[in-house]
């Protein structure tokens, strides 16, 4: 079990009955500490309250808009970036050091390479998750940086010949964050923009030495996207990747652009320069004098 200074946080909006999330976690081994972070605006605050008590935490969501630059002036508030960022706070207040963010609709967490970090085909599900997160944790610590996640089902696109499968088996890591983030109390930082939030905080930030970091080894799983009713669907429906993608760019115009990405249903999503995007560390070979 963890200690007393780690939390998990689920983010959810008008998912009282299917915060898959949660389901997950407790099946899978971790014992510890969840809130269910929600805004007071959610028609179903009283249904979370019955069903998981004093773990559902509301926050003012009128407070976390202002906290927060949304990149746009909309009136529409239905983006999880506002939690995201309001979510140090409420650490902070419960003495939580240590935290992992997680959205609600996560069903698996799984490892997908051997001890030899090959890719293996058959996922295998992980069944404890205490010892994961420690894990995770240590690593945020001793690689003082501001967030390690884990990767998700489209980092595997070609298997074991996608580009984080290779990263694994050399390794390394990718220098993006999505989806599970774990974070340090002491080291807040803020998402930024309605949507791609996650993507304009690791390329915006990290163009400014903040370091963010993906393990290949341990992956999670997503409810498709638009699939799931409520939390944010509708925004995704209503301005869709087309607009999505365009926030990291104007965040990040020197090293994100639009592409066409797919095979047969073809749609706009931002690519990344890495060159362009955060510091590089040049190869001592290369150097020519000394001190």
């Amino acid at each position: 079990m963890l200690t007393d200074s780690f939390a998990v946080f689920i983010l959810t909006h008008g998912r009282a009955e299917r915060v898959t999330t949660y389901s997950a976690l407790r099946k899978q081994g971790y014992t510890g500490k969840i809130y269910l972070l929600i805004d007071d605006t959610d028609k179903q605050e009283n249904l979370y309250k019955k069903l998981y008590g004093d773990q559902v935490i509301v926050f003012n969501k009128e407070k976390a808009i202002d906290y927060t630059d949304s990149a746009d002036n909309l009136t529409r508030t239905n983006s999880v970036v506002y939690a995201r960022n309001w979510n140090f706070v409420v650490a902070q207040e419960l003495g939580i050091s240590y935290f992992l963010q997680l959205d609600d609709d996560y069903p698996r967490f799984s490892n997908i390479f051997n001890n030899s970090r090959q890719y293996i085909t058959s996922q295998r599900r992980l069944k404890n998750l205490d010892k994961v997160f420690l894990a995770m944790t240590q690593f945020l610590i001793d690689s003082q940086a501001h967030s390690i996640a884990m990767s998700q089902g489209g980092d595997f696109i070609g298997g074991h010949g996608s580009n984080v499968a290779k990263l694994e088996s050399a390794g390394l890591f990718s220098r993006k964050a999505m989806n599970a983030f774990f974070m340090n109390t002491a080291k807040p930082f803020k998402f930024m923009g309605r949507i791609n939030e996650d993507v304009n905080a690791y390329i915006h930030l990290g163009s400014r030495g903040y370091l963010f970091v993906t393990v290949p080894r341990i992956r999670l799983e997503q409810v498709q996207t638009q699939a799931n009713e409520g939390g944010l669907t509708d925004i995704y429906k209503d301005l869709g990747t087309y607009v999505k993608s365009f926030y990291s760019v104007l965040y990040s115009p020197s090293s994100v652009s639009i592409r066409e990405m797919g095979f047969k249903n073809k749609r706009l999503h931002h690519r990344v320069n890495w060159k362009s995007a955060v510091p590089l560390i040049v190869d001592p070979s290369f150097k020519k004098y000394t001190v």
